[in-house]
């Protein structure tokens, strides 16, 4: 059997029996044992095609949807030409759920609000009519956007691959970016990305690496270990000398979307790197804040944030793994 046919039986049966795919299972094992997503599953385990990466010919990466965080986070080529990606990675979840989770488990994942997660609670992620969390314990919510839904997108690698400007694949359709599987939030009041249930992601796309990057990735979190981020950012640079010519910085668990955040990087490309430079670009976040009552801290800590990944990026040691033991 090809792989092609292989793959469209497997989105043939989704259409037929309903319920969704399943990876790694990190994710759907969680939410099954809680009542949310009572299934069907169908495995993609067996499509062993879609894992590993590839290089491809121009310099660019493939990395087949079913590679490990784990994978990404040790792979020699993924850390020398796309740092920024191996270091979120690294630095997600748990070495436990790295090594199960999957490149496309991470990137369609559902969101982590504990009201969607209840089975005992409506929502609009469960075909609901409201958002119960907007007027309850929102805390952990967005700080920017106005969608129904105040769950902040959870996927680490979506903002890391924003800044490479990755390409997403999916069987039987048209690659597209990595940005157009979630748009830019209003389509996301029932799910977390805007792929039809029986559409299979099998790998993402990374263009040639850019000499001379220096990357980094920090994660605002509450506790030590094995927490979802509050806020968490991500930084590409370029120097010439002591001047930025390429900048890409990208951000997670501010809004119902990762977020491309190129009004930092308007500021930045151009400019000596000094810490007033880099303090000045990160503040231009605020003006994409709109604070929900309880998320008025995530404004600060969005702006901290952008500016610890820049200043480790530009100003730091220039290699990933030392912005690994920094983040």
């Amino acid at each position: 059997m090809s792989t092609e046919t292989a793959l469209t039986d497997l989105s043939a049966a989704v259409l037929a029996r309903g319920g969704e795919l399943r990876a790694g299972g990190t994710d759907t094992t969680a939410r099954q044992r809680s009542g949310v997503s009572p299934g069907p599953f169908t495995d993609l385990g067996g499509a062993g095609h879609l894992r590993g990466c590839t290089p491809l010919p121009g310099g660019g990466l493939r990395i087949g949807a079913l590679a490990t965080l784990a994978e990404l986070a040790t792979d020699p080529q993924v850390h020398a030409g796309w740092p920024a990606l191996a270091l979120a990675a690294g630095t997600a979840a748990t070495p436990q759920i790295r090594a199960a989770g999957t490149v496309g488990g991470n990137l369609l994942q559902r969101n982590r609000c504990w009201y969607y997660r209840n089975p005992h609670f409506s929502c609009l992620q469960k075909g609901g009519t409201g958002c119960p969390a907007r007027q309850g314990d929102h805390h952990f919510g967005v700080v920017s956007g106005d969608g129904p839904c105040v769950a902040p997108h959870p996927s680490t690698l979506a903002m890391a691959l924003l800044t490479y400007d990755a390409e997403a694949h999916v069987h039987g359709d048209s690659p597209r970016s990595v940005a157009e599987l979630y748009g830019n939030g209003d389509r996301l009041s029932h799910a977390d990305h805007l792929l039809p249930p029986d559409r299979i992601l099998t790998a993402v796309q990374l263009p040639a690496p850019l000499p001379g990057e220096r990357a980094a990735c920090h994660r605002a979190i509450s506790r030590a270990h094995a927490e979802w981020p509050l806020v968490e950012a991500t930084a590409r640079v370029v120097l010439d000398g002591s001047t930025v010519t390429h900048a890409a910085v990208a951000a997670g668990g501010v809004a119902r979307v990762p977020l491309r955040l190129t009004e930092v990087e308007a500021a930045l490309i151009g400019r000596e790197a000094t810490p007033d430079v880099l303090a000045a670009a990160a503040e231009t976040v605020l003006a994409r804040c709109r604070p929900l009552p309880q998320t008025g801290y995530k404004a600060t800590l969005f702006r901290n944030t952008v500016l610890e990944v820049l200043e480790q990026a530009a100003l730091g040691p220039a290699t990933a793994h030392e912005g690994a033991r920094r983040t």
